[in-house]
């Protein structure tokens, strides 16, 4: 019973360590579902998105300070004035304007239709790593088409959504009305405006992949570098709210409600435990796989949104949202082929060797045999040495004890 015990345990421990990345990005996932919910919740009772963008990351800036003074004060590198600026033109555009952009629409449209939208990101990302040179496409290649295939299906995705309603779909009815829906004359304006402003907030994102390209080489200190964008993009969204609520003083004030809770859930475990999380396995398994789990999202706010929210869906919107995802996977699927072909490189490498280059691996593993084979002999002999003293030390005690008695 204590090895069946112990071999349980065993295979349980090698199971759970496999799947830490994957348990991660399920938590990151449903972290990212909940800041979704609650701030559609706070936007709908009127908070302001660019506070909101405000106090996130005031508090995320507060949460990643201190592991980055712990974790990185003895191998932080020396922040330049050239990498300072690049941090400060990637936390304008990639988060601040990104953040005020999607809240922007998340107003205008639903939680679920929004999240939906997000999926678009790493299509965009790829476009422009092709118009700036960083992305090659072979259009010969499987992996190259695949990718051209799926950024056309989810470019089509969302313009079904933005563009084609249909009919309403309920999934069920809710018994929870948290905040009146931010609805006006025309909910089909509303749609395409929210659709307009959400996009622009992913093209606003995908600069920031592009950015942390260079930032990532040039300052490769992860939580130094998350705490130095938050405290920006603070003092970048604190100027754009004193210029677009000039006046509006109250908006300022959070009090003990969804809005307090909106900036700390947003700030700790959206910029907080979920960047850093995401930085995790990145480094433990690639991007592709971290952005394989993004159309989850989607999935938990439709659901939550429907039971909380009393979220209706559009039949566009639920086709829309099931081409995005189907048009990502096809992006997704042609770049981890790409990076199998980079990795292989590496090991096919010796195969494609010169003739000389071989004769002189074969030479020096017939030295290597050779000497290992004298070490072998010289020990066999040592052995022998040292059995023949210790019996003739043996047999010389044994005399001197006779003659003692």
């Amino acid at each position: 019973m204590g090895e069946v015990g112990k071999c349980w345990c065993g295979d349980l421990s090698a199971f759970f360590e496999k799947s830490k990345p994957s348990l991660a990005m399920i938590f990151v996932q449903f972290g990212f579902a909940g800041m979704n919910i609650i701030s559609k919740m706070a936007l709908n009772q009127g908070m302001s998105h660019f506070v909101l963008v405000f106090y996130r990351h005031l508090v995320a800036t507060i949460v990643t300070a201190p592991l980055a003074y712990f974790l990185e004060r003895k191998t932080r590198p020396r922040l330049t004035f050239t990498i300072f600026c690049e941090i400060f033109i990637s936390s304008l555009f990639g988060i601040t304007l990104n953040q005020i952009f999607y809240y922007s629409g998340l107003k205008y449209t639903t939680a679920t239709f929004a999240s939906a939208l997000i999926n678009l990101i790493p299509v965009i990302t790829f476009l422009m790593a092709i118009i700036f040179r960083m992305e090659k496409v072979d259009f010969k290649s499987r992996a190259g088409q695949a990718k051209i295939i799926g950024t056309l299906v989810c470019v089509s995705g969302a313009m079904s959504m933005t563009f084609y309603k249909g009919i309403k779909i309920q999934l069920w009815p809710s018994p929870f009305h948290f905040g009146e829906h931010n609805e006006s004359d025309s909910k089909n304006e509303d749609l395409t405006k929210g659709s307009l402003m959400v996009v622009s907030g992913c093209i606003f994102f995908s600069t920031w992949f592009i950015f942390q390209k260079s930032i990532s080489k040039k300052y490769p200190a992860q939580y130094s570098s998350t705490t130095i964008m938050c405290s920006l993009v603070t003092i970048q969204s604190a100027v754009l709210t004193l210029v677009f609520e000039r006046g509006h003083y109250g908006v300022w004030i959070l009090g003990w409600n969804v809005k307090l809770l909106t900036a700390i859930y947003s700030g700790v475990v959206a910029s907080g435990i979920g960047l850093c999380l995401m930085a995790w396995c990145v480094k433990k398994k690639g991007p592709v796989f971290t952005t394989m789990f993004s159309p989850l999202v989607l999935i938990i706010v439709a659901i939550v949104g429907s039971i909380f929210l009393d979220e209706k869906l559009h039949l566009g919107s639920v086709i829309g949202g099931m081409v995005i995802i189907i048009g990502l996977y096809f992006v997704l699927w042609g770049k981890a082929k790409e990076m199998k072909k980079i990795v292989k490189i590496p090991e096919t490498s010796p195969t494609i060797s010169s003739s000389k280059e071989l004769n002189n691996m074969q030479h020096d593993e017939e030295f290597i045999n050779k000497q290992q084979s004298e070490d072998g002999h010289k020990v066999e002999a040592r052995e022998e040495i040292n059995h023949k003293i210790s019996v003739d030390t043996e047999h010389s005690l044994k005399e001197i004890v006779t003659y003692a008695q």
